[in-house]
């Protein structure tokens, strides 16, 4: 990704970026002369499929679970994925489905190498049935954009918890261990390259572990039975309470997208 495209990334999740006059202007000239080409070359662009960090093509839009607008896995794979969907979105297991509006399962393409874990849906997310779609989710959006992923491409993304906990509370421990079997089965379709665990919830429930989060960024954990390559982050709902931790966030997704890049050429 070049330097200016990068920046106005970081900007957008509001992450302060030194850029010099004469950098600006240089910018600009450039911007200027490009244009019409830009505008040329558009049509024949979204004519062809646009490669991504990852795996995966782009698709049209995104929506809930997206994976009819990507290649299609085997057909047995999708039967099983909506299986699995469709238990989600029946489950009595505990008592959050008497106060949710619906399950909601997951968003992206479902041959994503990059999985990312959330902790539960929100308000807006159990109203629309798809994770991270409020405030928290389109800052969740401008972080991937910044190491060039997205959930219509090459992310999946899902939550520990497939039902709203009241008053957004954190998930009880019979919420998650009836919960968490459906998120063990997402992974196990999904064989993601890299896992990124946002927030305490979804870090401990993942590594089995009561560590603060603080102890657990920084470093590669390691996941499941394949051993999973596993990078801990902030929550995004969190980095909109606490914006001047946005650059530890920045450092950890930097970290997160160079252990892949490790995995590709190895």
């Amino acid at each position: 990704m070049d330097s200016l495209r990068r920046n106005q990334y970081l900007q957008a999740i509001g992450v302060d970026v030194w850029v010099s006059r004469r950098a600006v202007a240089v910018a600009d000239e450039v911007a200027i002369a490009g244009a019409a080409a830009s505008t040329a070359g558009a049509a024949a662009a979204m004519q062809e499929p646009v490669p991504s960090l990852g795996g995966g093509v782009a698709a049209a839009s995104a929506g809930p679970d997206s994976a009819s607008r990507v290649a299609s896995p085997a057909a047995s794979t999708v039967t099983t994925w909506e299986s699995l969907r469709a238990e989600v979105l029946t489950c009595t297991k505990c008592t959050l489905h008497t106060t949710r509006t619906q399950g909601v399962f997951g968003v992206g393409n479902r041959e994503a190498q990059w999985l990312v874990v959330g902790e539960a849906p929100g308000a807006e997310e159990d109203r629309r049935g798809e994770p991270f779609v409020g405030r928290a989710g389109h800052l969740l959006d401008a972080m991937l954009r910044a190491i060039g992923l997205n959930r219509v491409n090459n992310v999946y993304i899902a939550n520990v918890l497939k039902s709203r906990p009241p008053g957004n509370r954190d998930p009880k421990p019979e919420e998650v261990a009836a919960c968490l079997p459906f998120l063990m089965r997402q992974i196990e379709l999904l064989k993601p390259r890299v896992m990124l665990a946002v927030g305490r919830i979804a870090a401990q429930n993942l590594l089995a572990t009561d560590a603060p989060l603080g102890r657990l960024r920084g470093k590669v954990h390691h996941f499941g039975e394949l051993n999973t390559p596993l990078i801990v982050t902030y929550h995004p709902a969190y980095l909109l309470r606490t914006p001047s931790d946005k650059r530890k966030a920045w450092e950890d997704l930097k970290f997160a997208r160079s252990v892949f890049r490790e995995l590709t050429i190895t």
